[in-house]
């Protein structure tokens, strides 16, 4: 197993190099895992897996409903969501059917339900089915006054989406892949029989490469002659409520949607929380995903219509994260055989979703680059600490204390962490490298405190594991 930081980049030569590990870069390397014949690079810019879009998102699994028929993002949500499904159930990533409703405030979007009703049925999603005020406010008591009724879309669910990226990152490392983080990508140069990637800790050579560079896969696409699209950061931030507001609400609260995307929503997470959000800004600076006064106070605005007693809540958290928006309404995958090259750009909130399905089209594309995938292997499942509220917490597990006190020793009590979770994941095949690393593999320090109380003793363990 080999996970890199510092230092010289090696100087072998790979057969295929993934540019960038958020949850789809980590899933193509994945699945190229499953490939033994390989010798497999995962670049990263950043010091850690899913540091982009992937940790900063509304992780909704999404059934694909409202896509555009017949787009290839249709069919990869489709067919992501119910492989992601299947994947977390075996690996112990949280997950909640808890459905959505699609509500309707005015005329104009009530009748827009039964189009979206017959768009999922061409999405191959036939479960949706329209309710009317009555059973809406029955579903939801505390729904604002003055909806005229919903679309019922059963098969949306919950996911922990910091779970789902390090759940494919472990089990490539484990299959071979070498994850090098710290390792931005400044240029690229190909000569006939390779590329080469100038990083920031030296040069990387590799037969084929695949481009998931998130916000930046227009530059590293430039780099090789293309101007297919370019990325516009589309930011979106979100106000986290405490615990205490979880059950003000049932379903995700999905308004209808626009062209900038889904809108203003209200949705639970798997932790506990309820989430409000997300705006939609276009903006220049891909850096950007500070949460601004404006952009708050829209979303209150919002807020207080949608779901009004929610503001009387106490905010935990805000945040701020940014999607990869391009010139067009579907993903931007291309493969470029002549320079043994895939670009998977335009890869927005649908692609957490999507993750899985995606990782096994880019490896059909790369077969069709003429690479020699050789023989497929089964790999071997991973169990993934349970981020969840809706399944019992290790400290919950007494069994599991009486063999292990450390187990049973909360570190933090907000989110009732204890320390054989901090330890568990100090040392993991793709640790943290930082407190905020360690908070998305434990939930250390997310709480009502954000860390007040707690970040001095959590500091200590992890200075510990680093001594």
């Amino acid at each position: 197993m080999t996970v890199t930081v510092n230092g010289p980049l090696p100087s072998v030569s790979y057969d295929v190099a993934v540019v960038g590990a958020g949850v789809v870069g980590c899933a193509i390397a994945r699945e190229l895992a499953r490939r033994p014949r390989l010798r497999v690079a995962l670049v990263e810019a950043q010091d850690d897996v899913g540091q982009g879009t992937s940790k900063a998102n509304t992780a909704i699994l999404h059934t694909g409903f409202d896509a555009v028929p017949g787009s290839l993002e249709a069919r990869l949500v489709r067919e992501g969501a119910r492989q992601l499904a299947a994947f977390a159930a075996e690996s112990g990533i949280a997950v909640e059917p808890v459905g959505a409703l699609l509500v309707a405030w005015d005329e104009e979007q009530l009748a827009a339900l039964p189009h979206l009703a017959e768009k999922a049925v061409r999405n191959e999603y036939g479960d949706t089915r329209l309710i009317d005020p009555p059973e809406l406010y029955e579903r939801e008591p505390h729904l604002g006054p003055g909806a005229l009724g919903a679309l019922h879309v059963p098969g949306e669910s919950i996911i922990c989406p910091w779970t789902t990226t390090l759940a494919y990152a472990t089990q490539a490392v484990r299959h071979g892949v070498d994850l090098h983080l710290n390792s931005p990508v400044s240029d690229v140069s190909w000569r006939e029989g390779g590329h080469l990637l100038t990083t920031a800790r030296g040069t990387l050579r590799t037969r084929h490469l695949i481009n998931a560079a998130g916000l930046h896969a227009d530059t590293l696409d430039r780099h090789l002659g293309h101007h297919d699209f370019t990325v516009t950061p589309r930011r979106g931030q979100l106000i986290v409520f405490d615990k205490l507001a979880r059950d003000l609400l049932h379903h995700i609260l999905l308004p209808v949607p626009t062209a900038l995307g889904k809108g203003v929503l209200v949705t639970p997470t798997v932790y506990g929380n309820l989430l409000l959000g997300p705006t939609a800004e276009d903006l220049d600076d891909k850096g950007a995903t500070g949460s601004t006064a404006e952009g708050l106070a829209l979303l209150r605005e919002k807020g207080a219509r949608i779901l009004p007693t929610l503001l009387d809540e106490e905010v935990t958290a805000v945040y701020a994260g940014l999607r990869a928006a391009t010139e067009q309404d579907d993903y931007r995958i291309a493969a470029h055989p002549e320079q043994a090259y895939i670009t998977v750009g335009g890869i927005r909130s649908t692609g957490l979703t999507a993750s899985m399905a995606i990782a096994a089209h880019v490896i059909g594309l790369l077969a069709d680059t003429g690479l020699d995938l050789g023989p497929a292997r089964d790999l071997d499942p991973v169990h993934m600490p349970n981020l969840g509220e809706a399944h019992p917490r290790p400290h919950q597990n007494a069994q599991l204390v009486a063999a292990d006190p450390e187990y049973g020793t909360l570190v933090c009590h907000c989110e009732r962490v204890s320390r054989g979770e901090v330890r568990d994941a100090l040392a993991s095949t793709v640790p943290p490298r930082n407190l905020d690393g360690l908070r998305r593999r434990t939930r250390v320090r997310a709480g009502r405190c954000q860390g007040f109380y707690c970040g001095a003793a959590v500091r200590e363990l992890f200075e510990g594991a680093e001594a």
